[in-house]
């Protein structure tokens, strides 16, 4: 049995085949069997093949996901939460509408941080080799005319000859930067990797905050109605921060403030998961019976208003980085060639 744990995209694309198939009225052992005929991958295959023995031995599907190893337990929990509510066809369809999303989140995040590093690469690149190779040469220009660079173009010239003996570990740096990001666009785990150290360097500030709390009011309103209870839910939900020390903090305030008795909108509030105005939304949602279809499309709302927020500061990545360029090169070339322009003009 494999041990590696399944990208967000396998996931949600398992969750939807069964949840196909049960619709079809085809028991588990039987799906499991046709997905793994019908299966590229042959590690997931083989996976999906040791299912479905397990299924026709009578094994729980809850059981036969716990049993792989390479299934996450907040999926397994929704999955026995389903079971025991008759509601496994709901949890195996909320699972796949929410490992899509997080897959389309990864997405973005990989297109957050790839592209600005090439332009950024490509800055650096440009910078150095005004510093390095052209500014040495107005600097022989000058002395032939019996003057040199001095001020800001005088330092400059010190940085590019500073970072001229320093070339041989700048281009191994620069050699080990572009492996990696090879390594992010050909090897997709290698990319998920790199997402998650991301997500960890960043913890729980700005954007990814709210992505943290969207994805926490997702997964809750996922329990919420697949027959968890409120407790067992945010408890499931808990699973996602075990990567951020702050968000897991405001996880367990939220639990905490539950056990205390306290209702589930006014956890969310002072735990600072939910902003007031949902809250309030939630509240009367609960008042009037109806508090899982108010907490899934709060949910769905959250986590829109987080890809919209992750896509401005996408979008605003590129024109800054351009604008400190070219204020850069405008700079290095101004204080080289005004110089030279007031030698000239006294010449004449």
């Amino acid at each position: 049995m494999t041990k590696r744990k399944l990208s967000n995209e396998e996931l949600g694309a398992v969750c939807q085949s069964l949840t196909n198939l049960f619709h079809a009225g085809i028991s588990a052992g039987d799906a499991l069997d046709l997905m793994a005929r019908d299966e590229e991958d042959p590690r997931l295959a083989a996976v999906l093949h040791q299912m479905a023995q397990r299924a026709d031995e009578g094994a729980s599907l809850e059981q036969v996901f716990r049993e792989m190893g390479c299934f996450p337990a907040y999926l397994c929990a929704l999955m026995e939460a389903g079971q025991r509510t008759g509601k496994t066809e709901h949890s195996l369809q909320a699972l796949t509408d929410h490992y899509r999303a997080r897959a389309r989140m990864d997405e973005h995040l990989y297109a957050a941080l790839l592209y600005p590093s090439m332009l950024l690469l490509v800055m650096f690149a440009v910078v150095a080799v005004l510093l390095v190779w052209v500014l040495p040469v107005f600097d022989d220009v000058y002395a032939r005319l019996g003057s040199g660079l001095t001020g800001f173009a005088g330092g400059l010239l010190l940085l590019g000859n500073a970072l001229r003996r320093a070339l041989p570990v700048l281009c191994t740096l620069l050699a080990l930067v572009v492996s990696v990001l090879t390594l992010a666009v050909a090897w997709p785990r290698f990319r998920e990797w790199l997402m998650t150290r991301w997500r960890r360097m960043r913890d729980d500030c700005g954007v990814f905050g709210q992505i943290n709390a969207a994805r926490f009011v997702q997964v809750l309103s996922l329990g919420l109605s697949s027959g968890l209870t409120e407790q067992e839910s945010v408890q499931l939900a808990q699973a996602l921060g075990q990567e951020n020390p702050r968000f897991l903090n405001r996880c367990e305030q939220c639990l905490k403030r539950i056990q205390q008795g306290a209702p589930l909108a006014a956890a969310l509030r002072e735990s600072g998961l939910m902003s007031k105005a949902r809250c309030r939304l939630l509240e009367a949602g609960v008042r009037s019976g109806c508090a899982e279809t108010v907490m899934e499309q709060l949910a769905g709302q959250m986590l829109e208003e987080s890809e919209q927020a992750l896509e401005m500061r996408i979008n605003g990545i590129e024109p800054t980085l351009v604008l400190i360029t070219s204020v850069l090169v405008g700079a290095i070339l101004l204080s080289v060639m005004l110089p030279l322009l007031h030698i000239m003009s006294g010449i004449g």
